[in-house]
């Protein structure tokens, strides 16, 4: 279990996050939070009628459940799913390769968003939609190209999505896009092309079909839902332009009494108005309110196309705002909002609901529901914003820009993002509403994540260091012996630089303040003739038997020079970017004892830059870290840095490649007193550079800042009170003066 959790710890970290939320949910609404629509669930689950406001799928999950418990046992399932939910994203987007860290940013949106839990916290189908969406999206992306028995499935599912919510409909495209494109079978397997997509077909007509004959049996017309007719009509009346309308004594009835500019939002007409039975009042002899909506709802479409189609995609878009807003004609937000006091209190069908199938009459518990609503309102809920930047990257990976267009992964990034598009903008053709965006937050992150990873190319990244000494520390040690090291040693980590490492050596200072330097080489498994040119140059070779990464050699210089006597560890890299006579500069803090830790900057001193983009990424990085750890840094991965050697073994160090901000973040977090300083960085004097493309070394290197940061700073917060800092300053005196 320790090993799963030092594995998955962000996403565990997560978790346990949602499911706090999700016991505070429990705790303050009992027995559930029961909105107009839970009512008519719960009325219908004997009679299952299928002209109901919504379709009748939701009744066979909560019918069971309440006969088991009641309805706050309703909600308990429904939260948990909802931390599955979270573990099944996780899993999905690890199997596609997709960082840990970035997979468990995919879970977030579901685990953490307090929409998210208050949908889950009331007896809605929303819950039950998510976890077909989660299961159709295993299916065709967890085990490869789907064939058609895999496709035959899905289209169950989604058959069984209609059923649960009738917007499950348009699910039906994306999964029809996907299949076609999937390992290019449209240009090469046409026959199983059209096998699968007929099989997912068919397996959607079943459910369909079926839905359709007990909807005509029950009620002697043809449909799916008794809201047809009275969505279609809400959408219209807004827009409606009577005055330029064919329209008949019947159909007038409908135009809305408000002029055009001041009509009112589509929920009113659409449920206020159409829901009262005497409204509009007496119809023409032989016609029926179904009828006369519709024929209006379908003259405005046929007049009007372009404003209609102007106001469902405006609403679309609403979804996206950065903060979560109501303008005057949407649904209230408020609605899906935790309160302080029990909501929907003055329809008497809640009272009665809540004692009949809850077992008590409903009521809050007001501190975990003043907490859920803290967060709620203060940014515990994802930015439409960033869905959006999340489809935009998925739709530059389907595009194949970057690296995708050799990952394979790019109708894997498809298929997320256009289900949730088609899905919210089947939402928004009828009314928008920020429950319906809710399945945002299954797709667009899963998307975006895909998306990423597809863009940075699908290499196989190098996984985490063990603690020291792992294997290749192992071998390498037992091979270099146990010499012993000046006070100061330059630990130097080299991988085929047999070309430009020579001058580097032959520049070194060999003393500093009158003490003596050695240089330590640690060879990263090279395969040219690094090592016999740094022993040309009097330099102490240690060879790692394979190439891991720089931050893997550096590690291993460390734990050598500490173990070997030396008193400060100094790195510089092994193409001559820094200047060698800066080190009696570097090192004079912490000979001084003012400083535990000092790290050159190019901000403020001098730079040779080669690349605009890497100029923009130090400042970038040197803003986050400095959020990340309260105080201000210029430079987080300058290579030419000192240290006292029993802090650089001190640090946790699990990052083969990327460790320039590890180490500096871990040694503040470690109460390091550290210090900049103003130093030169040259252009590299041979050879190119190792650290990949821009975009691929940015990803990386942010992530492993944020991740270091909650490893240091957030998860051993409470581990470091129950034990000493790295070393008290009075320690640092004792030793000084000893």
């Amino acid at each position: 279990m320790r090993r799963i959790l030092r594995t998955h710890w962000l996403l565990a970290l997560f978790l346990l996050a949602g499911t706090v939320l999700r016991v505070l949910a429990t705790i303050a609404y009992r027995p559930a939070i029961i909105y107009t629509d839970s009512v008519q669930y719960l009325n219908n689950m004997k009679e299952l009628k299928p002209d109901a406001l919504n379709p009748i799928g939701y009744e066979f999950v909560l019918r069971p459940l309440e006969a088991l418990g009641g309805l706050t046992f309703v909600v308990i399932v429904q939260h948990l799913v909802g931390l599955l939910l979270g573990i099944a994203i996780y899993a999905l987007a690890r199997r596609l390769n997709v960082y840990r860290w970035l997979a468990a940013v995919a879970a977030a949106p579901l685990l953490l968003d307090a929409y998210q839990v208050q949908i889950e916290q009331n007896i809605m189908a929303e819950t039950t939609f998510d976890v077909l969406l989660v299961a159709t999206l295993w299916l065709l992306l967890g085990w490869g190209v789907p064939g058609w028995k895999r496709a035959l499935a899905v289209g169950l599912l989604l058959g069984a999505a209609f059923a649960v919510r009738t917007i499950g409909l348009t699910l039906l495209i994306a999964v029809v896009l996907y299949l076609v494109v999937v390992g290019n079978a449209w240009r090469r397997r046409r026959l199983e092309l059209v096998r699968r997509t007929a099989a997912a077909i068919a397996g959607f007509a079943v459910v369909f079909s079926a839905y359709a004959i007990y909807f005509h049996a029950e009620t002697g017309r043809g449909g799916f839902t008794g809201a047809e007719n009275q969505v279609l009509y809400g959408r219209t009346a807004v827009v409606a332009d009577c005055a330029k309308l064919p329209l008949n004594e019947g159909t007038k009835l409908f135009c809305p009494k408000e002029p055009l500019g001041q009509r009112l939002g589509v929920d009113k007409y659409a449920h206020n108005h159409y829901g009262d039975p005497n409204w509009p009042g007496p119809l023409p002899p032989g016609t029926t309110k179904q009828e006369l909506a519709t024929e209006f709802a379908r003259l405005v479409i046929r007049h009007q196309p372009l404003d209609v189609t102007g106001a469902a995609l405006k609403d679309f878009f609403k979804g996206f705002a950065a903060t979560r807003t109501t303008s005057p004609d949407d649904v209230p937000l408020e609605r899906w909002q935790f309160q302080t006091t029990y909501p929907n209190l003055e329809d008497p069908n809640t009272v009665q609901a809540a004692v009949k199938w809850g077992g008590s009459e409903p009521h809050v518990s007001h501190v975990p529901a003043v907490i859920l609503r803290a967060y709620q309102l203060n940014g515990g809920y994802t930015s439409g914003l960033a869905l959006g930047i999340c489809v935009l990257i998925a739709l530059a990976a389907v595009a194949g820009l970057g690296r995708a267009k050799t990952s394979g992964l790019r109708s894997a990034a498809l298929l997320p993002a256009a289900a949730g598009v088609i899905l919210l903008l089947g939402s928004a053709a009828f009314e928008f509403s920020w429950r319906y965006q809710l399945p945002g937050l299954v797709l667009f992150p899963l998307a975006g994540a895909i998306g990423l990873r597809a863009l940075l190319g699908r290499d196989q990244a190098r996984p985490a260091m063990a603690d020291y000494p792992d294997d290749v520390d192992s071998l390498a040690v037992k091979d270099f012996g146990k010499p012993s090291f000046a006070p100061i040693v330059v630990v130097i980590a080299a991988y085929n630089e047999a070309a430009g490492i020579g001058p580097v050596l032959t520049n070194m200072p060999r003393t500093c303040a009158g003490q003596p330097v050695d240089v330590l080489v640690v060879v990263d498994g090279a395969t040219d003739d690094t090592a016999d040119v740094a022993r040309e140059h009097e330099a102490i070779v240690c060879v790692a038997p394979s190439n891991r990464g720089q931050g893997a050699a550096l590690r291993l210089g460390y734990h050598l020079a500490a173990e070997g006597g030396a008193q400060y560890v100094v790195t510089t890299d092994a193409d001559g970017q820094y200047d060698n006579d800066e080190l009696d500069v570097l090192l004079q803090p912490i000979l001084d004892d003012r400083a535990d830790f000092v790290t050159g900057s190019r901000r403020l001193g001098a730079e040779d830059a080669d690349s605009r983009l890497r100029w923009v990424g130090v400042r970038v990085f040197a803003v986050l870290a400095s959020i990340l750890t309260q105080r201000k840094l210029t430079d987080t991965s300058f290579g030419f840095r000192a240290m006292r050697a029993e802090l650089a073994t001190a640090v946790t160090l699990r990052e083969p490649q990327y460790q320039s901000s590890e180490l500096l973040l871990g040694a503040l977090a470690l109460g390091a007193r550290v210090v900049e300083l103003p130093m030169t960085m040259r252009r590299r004097g041979d050879g190119t550079s190792k650290k990949g493309p821009g975009l691929v070394y940015g990803a990386n290197y942010a992530r492993v800042m944020t991740t270091t940061w909650l490893r240091e700073y957030v998860l051993r917060r409470v581990r470091r009170k129950a034990r000493p800092a790295w070393r008290t300053r009075s320690d640092r005196t004792a030793r000084t003066s000893g």
